[in-house]
């Protein structure tokens, strides 16, 4: 891992790990905006000789990969059907302006009946949230009924639309 990252998201693919890399690489090298490097850094498989049970059906698969988007790194392996990502998880992507936010969403949104509050559900299972940059900030004024309608602006949304909140 990067010498300044003592964290790393580890995510459980059920076998498309290595698809999964792939796009979302894809996907932040073909941001609108300049963002930090995205690429797969390495991918080791499942080989012969490994012993554990179901290890034979998975020869070939990912069981590390290691990838990088915007500069954060990840791991990923295929583990089987065994855990599935829920929202009790999402990844956070703060976009600069709405043209960043749409192309995101656009790109990462794949299940409709899960978009809530700027929240998407990618083809994968991983949940994202596309917020604008400052999003935390505003949420966090200090004058309270300014963030609440705020807050209420964006309980009403799925993407999240940066005019609109503008006009709250």
């Amino acid at each position: 891992m990067t010498a300044n990252q003592s964290i790393t998201p580890f995510l459980w693919f059920d076998d498309k790990a290595e698809e999964a890399m792939k796009f979302y690489v894809s996907v932040f090298s073909g941001s609108p905006k300049k963002r930090g490097e995205s690429r797969i850094i390495s991918i080791a498989r499942y080989d012969k000789g490994m012993e554990s049970p179901g290890i034979d059906d998975m020869i070939g698969k990912v069981l590390t990969g290691v990838f990088e988007l915007d500069g954060q790194q990840f791991m990923a392996l295929d583990g089987g059907p065994i855990f599935k990502f829920n929202e009790a998880f999402s990844l956070l992507i703060e976009c600069e302006d709405q043209k960043e936010i749409d192309y995101f969403w656009e790109k990462l949104s794949a299940v409709p009946e899960s978009e809530v509050c700027g929240w998407l559900k990618d083809k994968y299972g991983v949940s994202w949230q596309i917020t604008p940059k400052n999003f935390t900030t505003v949420m966090n004024d200090p004058d309270r009924k300014k963030a609440i309608k705020m807050m209420n602006a964006v309980l009403k949304m799925k993407k999240i639309i940066i005019k609109d909140l503008e006009s709250v």
